[in-house]
This record gives C-alpha cells, sequence and structure tokens, in this order.
C-alpha cells in the first residue's frame, strides 16, 4: 500500500533550518523535501519515478509476485522513527536500473548534515536459491521471513548503478539489518554498480545463494565490509572497501568475515560457502603507521567455520591485522597437504606491518606458521612500515585512504586508477575457481586503468542535497 503525505510549509522551514543548526550529535528528523510519497506496507506492482522522492515507512515489502521497478535518478529515503526497511520477498522483484549519469538512491530521511549511520533498515533481498540452513529466517526482520529453497538461478530482479546510504541497524546483538542484505539470492539476480556508505552494520551481508556481483562498493561501514555465510557460492569481482578510521563495532570490524555456517559444523543441507572473490581492492583504516584508529578493528581478511571462501588477484592495505584461520576446519579447507582444499588464495597482496597472520585456538595443524607457509607460497606479503612507500610501490594513489580526515572530508573525486606499479600487473585466471565467470584482466585489486567509480558514486553522502 501506498499513501500520499503533504509536509506543511512551515515544517519545511523548519527544516530548512535545522539543516544549518545541528548536528550529528543531536539530529532532528525531517524530511529532505516538502513533499514525499509514502512506502508502506505490501506493495502492488508498481514503478517509482525520478519526478518524486518517496519515504519507506516500517517494514515495507514487495511479495511473492510483485515486481517494483524504479527508474534512473530516483530518491527513495528511508524514516528513522520507524526503522524503515524495504524487503523483497521470495518471488518478488526489484528492477532498479539505473545510469552512472543517473544513480538510483537510498538514504537517510534526516537534513543534510545530520544523516548518521542506523539511520533506517537498509535494503534486504530474499529468494529461493540454495542455503545450507533448513528454512532461515533473514535477520532484522520481525515477524519471522523465510528465505531460500532449491533454485540457484533464481531471479529477485536487478540492481544496477544504485546507492544505499546511513542504513542497517543493529536490533539486537547479533540481529541486525545491513545496508544491503541477501538472503538465498539466486544468480538470476543482476547486482553491478552498487555502493553502501555508512552502514550500521556489515555493507552487503549475503546469506548462502548463488548470486554473483561487479563493482561493489563499501564505503565507511561500521562492522564488516563484506560478509557472506550459509553456503554462498557466487563470484564477485571488483570489490572497493574504504574504512573511516573512527567507525567500528565491538564485534570486531573486518573487510572480508566469512562462515559457513554459526558453529563449525557439517551443513545439514547446500554446501560449504565456496563463494569466489577477484580483484578486490582493500583500504583499511590506517593510512600511516603511527595513526590511531578505533580499537574494534580486526583484520583485512577473517575466514572462520569452515569456510571455503577463494579470494585472487586483490590487494589489502591499512588494517592492523592481515588474514585469519579461526578454525581447523577453516586450514582443512585451503591445505594443499589434506588433498581436499576447496578454497584457494592466490596472486593477492596483503600490506600488514603489525600482524600478518593470525590464527584462532583449538587447531593441531591450524597454526600461525602452516598459515604463513600457505600463504606466502602463493601470496605476497608486505610488512614495511613506510605506508607512503608501499603505495608508491603498489600503485594505488594514497589519497584513497581515509586517513584521520573528518568523515565529509573524504576526496569528493578520489581516483582508484591504476595504472603504475606491482598492481598493474600479475592477475591470473588459471585456476579453475577463477576461469569462468570473470572477466579476465591483467590487474590486481579492483581497478586498472579505468576509475569505474567515476560520476555514480557518492563519497560525501552526509552532506550530499538530494
Amino acid at each position: 500500500m501506498k499513501k500520499s503525505i503533504s509536509v506543511l510549509a512551515s515544517a519545511f522551514l523548519f527544516g530548512m533550518f535545522a539543516v544549518s543548526c545541528t548536528s550529528n550529535d543531536d539530529p532532528i528528523e525531517v524530511p529532505v523535501a516538502p513533499t514525499a510519497t509514502e512506502l508502506s506496507g505490501n506493495l502492488e506492482t508498481q514503478t517509482l519515478v525520478a519526478s518524486k522522492k518517496y519515504l519507506i515507512k516500517g517494514q515495507v515489502f514487495v511479495r511473492d509476485g510483485k515486481t517494483l521497478t524504479i527508474e534512473p535518478g530516483t530518491v527513495i529515503m528511508g524514516d528513522k522513527a520507524t526503522k524503515g526497511t524495504l524487503i523483497i520477498d521470495r518471488g518478488g522483484r526489484i528492477n532498479a536500473n539505473g545510469t552512472a549519469a543517473r544513480p538510483i538512491v537510498f538514504t537517510s530521511a534526516l537534513a543534510v548534515g545530520t544523516r548518521d549511520r542506523g539511520d533506517w533498515g537498509g535494503l534486504v533481498i530474499l529468494g529461493r536459491a540454495v542455503v545450507n540452513v533448513p528454512d532461515p529466517s533473514i535477520e532484522g526482520i520481525t515477524p519471522a521471513v523465510v528465505y531460500g529453497g532449491t533454485a540457484d538461478s533464481d531471479n529477485s530482479g536487478t540492481l544496477n548503478f544504485v546507492r544505499v546510504e546511513f542504513a542497517g541497524i543493529e536490533l539486537t546483538p547479533n540481529n541486525e539489518t545491513n545496508s544491503i542484505t541477501l538472503g538465498g539470492v539466486g544468480s538470476g539476480t543482476i547486482m553491478t554498480n552498487c555502493q553502501v556508505s555508512f552502514g550500521g552494520d556489515d555493507g552487503f551481508e549475503w546469506f548462502g545463494g548463488s548470486v554473483n556481483g561487479k563493482n561493489l562498493i563499501s564505503y565507511g561501514s561500521w562492522d564488516d565490509s563484506f560478509d557472506l555465510d550459509f553456503g554462498y557460492t557466487g563470484k564477485l569481482q571488483f570489490l572497493l572497501d574504504v574504512r573511516y578510521g573512527s567507525y567500528a563495532d565491538q564485534s570486531g570490524s573486518n573487510g572480508i568475515e566469512c562462515d559457513t555456517n554459526a558453529n563449525d559444523a557439517v551443513p545439514a543441507q547446500g554446501t560449504l560457502t565456496t563463494g569466489v572473490i577477484s580483484n578486490y581492492t582493500s583500504v583499511g583504516p590506517r593510512a600511516t603507521a603511527t595513526q590511531g584508529i578505533n580499537a574494534n578493528f580486526q583484520h583485512a581478511v577473517d575466514l572462520r567455520r569452515r569456510t571455503a571462501l577463494s579470494i585472487g588477484n586483490s590487494v589489502m592495505i591499512g588494517y592492523p591485522r592481515g588474514i585469519r584461520f579461526n578454525q581447523q576446519s577453516v586450514y582443512d579447507n585451503y591445505a594443499p597437504s589434506t588433498g581436499t582444499a576447496v578454497g584457494f588464495l592466490l596472486n593477492n597482496v596483503l600490506v600488514a606491518d603489525l600482524l600478518p597472520y593470525n590464527v584462532g585456538s583449538g587447531g593441531t595443524t591450524n597454526t600461525v606458521a602452516a598459515l604463513t607457509t600457505l600463504w606466502t607460497a602463493s601470496n605476497t606479503t608486505i610488512t614495511t612500515i613506510d605506508f607512503a612507500a608501499n603505495y608508491t610501490a603498489l600503485g594505488l594513489n594514497a589519497a584513497i585512504a581515509f586517513g584521520t580526515n573528518i568523515n565529509t572530508a573524504y576526496p569528493t573525486n578520489p581516483n582508484f586508477a591504476v595504472t603504475t606499479g606491482t598492481l598493474a600487473t600479475g592477475a591470473a585466471f588459471t585456476n579453475a575457481k577463477f576461469s569462468t565467470g570473470f572477466d579476465v584482466v591483467t590487474f590486481r585489486g579492483a581497478f586498472g586503468a579505468t576509475d569505474w567509480t567515476d560520476t555514480w558514486a557518492e563519497f560525501n553522502p552526509i552532506g550530499k542535497v538530494y
């Protein structure tokens, strides 16, 4: 159901006054436009048009058999008071097909300068692809909504040139929505050119499913930038992670966090988490060796509970710790000596001067020495503390690190292109995990000579006028 709400002229004038008089410490909830079309309850098949602005109030569903189409350039705001959240249920579809010149934006309904992480619930997409947990219900949604099934080619629609800002709410510990949450989403779904910014939990989280993705940005997220769970089997290429040094979660914030399930057990159904990531650039919170950051930042890559995620042709710099194998079951899935290796870590560059390698307790052969041997056999580790020299050697622009800038002072048009240095070459796609489904490029990390974030990505959403 949807209905129109008119905001009185006096409220609008108060909102304009609030833009200049409030701060992030004392936000006042005011719409950014004098009128907005309210979205609530269960939506019928419909199209959202760029000539209007929309307000998501409470939990809004696109149910089985319904399709929500969104025109390029459309702005959809999430209501803070009602924890506005858009949920695409199993069998529903979202066709959000923006353009580089006219991206589709999901953002906070608060005024310019007052927007903050956790202002609304975010975008949740559920499908009928395989999940390795029987009848799971998606986190953060009440009453429970079940996702997953047996159709790995399931189609939940299209996300292309889409931004999601200030979304994700922790309702209770370990029960939260993310900026973009994907539960059992199938490979028939298209997901390209998506940016999440200043989210209140993870940037992107995949709970099982087989959806693929390219050109994905997690910018200033609170918890993990990219989180993969419950037997995710898709392929992801050209991923960018940029961290803001002050924002990190008490649970420990990582660039990539990956589990097979919640208890380190053999999955009841489906598979291990065997997704594949290629061409990932992770720019952690530390721009220099002496910079202070939130103590809750953890690892560039944290692999846990029987995961067998493969990562290749990537670069990670700026996290206080490098890579961690949390359990013996993780080591067993990567160690060639076991004869059962199903996950691969290949052609990556890890810059970690403090603690490059880390392991959890309780393993027999899962040791720091064993992880070091495994990693260095096919990857490069840099432990020198001269960050400026490291950026130059890699061919990265040092200005892409947030450093000590405040959250509104990141470059408005950062240059991520790589044309020289170590990362300009060295990618390989010969391993079977990487031989299909990926663009074959020569560079490592998310960027070669072309900066694909140009024109459509936004790096100061706090001050953006919509």
